[in-house]
């Protein structure tokens, strides 16, 4: 296969996917606007791998942008994961959320059929299976959405099924994540949100390090053992990792979903004693009112990805903990220590 398009590669799974990807012998396109990301990273992968990495910087809500790049390096597959991620934010800010991610996703697929590309993955999310029915999820279970970030990753993802339908010669992957932690065992990059961390294992690491006091814990009267809520915490290789079997899947036109997490659901308090056992430091917290649009259990059945892929999560929780604080620990304020 030729050049890969990273949409958003230069951020957190992007530049992990980036890693796996180059060591695996692709050529890969980064596009990337770095509203939430920084240059850094791109100089770090090519450390990590020794291979060199392609800048485009654009937004993807401009699709002249994205054929110019598609174009210019012969790319024969996207992956996008160029999308906002933050379910509070979104609360408070719909229309960007719809105009980045949906728009957004519509000029990439503009963009596409343009240069005659057909081969996608698609960064979605296990927010799109809304309060669970049913626990672990199943790729079966019913869709909905309780915030406007689900929402739209929800209505992409019937855009994608709807095109799919009208041409099915489109190769498309649709990846519904859990919740990605850890770093690249290098140490050299991670996770580097800007300003207050909206997941839980980046807050927690900058508490460790001393950039913040406490760690705010949303929620103690969940249904839950301890009553904090419980999420399916998947490390980030193996998560990029289940890009690249994906990719080597879609060589057949198809529209497939799969889970990639890990199968086991983990409490906020569980993960805050691992990275204390970890790290060797302790972490203060304190309770907060729980977050509008938060669910109390989601873990995944990841079966499937398994039977089609071949892929598992094969990294534990103490090995994301270990990871994250060696990332952490070395670069204390992120890419701009």
């Amino acid at each position: 296969m030729g050049p890969i398009l990273l949409t958003g590669g230069a951020g957190y799974i992007g530049s992990h996917t980036g890693v796996e990807l180059l060591n695996a012998g692709h050529d890969i396109v980064v596009f990337d606007n770095f509203s939430n990301s920084h240059p850094e990273v791109l100089d770090r992968v090519e450390q990590i791998t020794g291979k060199s990495v392609h800048l485009v910087r654009g937004d993807i809500r401009h699709q002249a942008e994205l054929e110019a790049a598609i174009t210019t390096y012969n790319c024969q597959a996207v992956i996008h994961f160029a999308c906002l991620k933050a379910v509070g934010e979104s609360m408070e800010r719909p229309l960007e959320y719809y105009e980045n991610n949906v728009l957004g996703t519509l000029q990439v697929l503009q963009a596409m059929r343009a240069t005659g590309v057909n081969t996608l993955l698609f960064s979605s999310s296990a927010t799109v299976y809304g309060v669970p029915q049913y626990l672990p999820l199943k790729e079966t279970h019913p869709l909905s959405a309780t915030n406007p970030y689900a929402r739209s990753k929800l209505i992409i993802e019937d855009i994608l099924r709807d095109l799919h339908r009208a041409n099915p010669e489109w190769r498309i992957g649709i990846l519904r994540y859990f919740n990605p932690v850890g770093a690249h065992e290098s140490g050299l990059i991670g996770e580097d949100p800007l300003g207050v961390p909206n997941n839980l294992m980046p807050f927690i690491a900058q508490v460790a390090v001393g950039r913040r006091n406490t760690l705010q814990i949303w929620g103690r009267d969940y249904p839950t053992p301890d009553g904090t809520g419980i999420r399916d915490y998947l490390h980030v290789v193996d998560l990029a990792i289940g890009h690249l079997r994906a990719l080597q899947h879609l060589d057949t036109p198809q529209c497939l979903s799969l889970n990639l997490g890990t199968g086991t659901g983990y409490s906020v308090l569980e993960i805050v004693h691992a990275f204390e056992k970890s790290s060797g430091k302790t972490i203060p917290y304190e309770f907060a009112p729980r977050r509008t649009g938060d669910v109390a259990s989601c873990y995944a059945d990841p079966s499937l990805a398994l039977a089609v892929l071949g892929w598992k999560a094969e990294r534990t929780l103490e090995r994301m903990c270990e990871d994250t604080w060696r990332w952490q620990h070395h670069n204390i304020h992120g890419y701009r220590s």
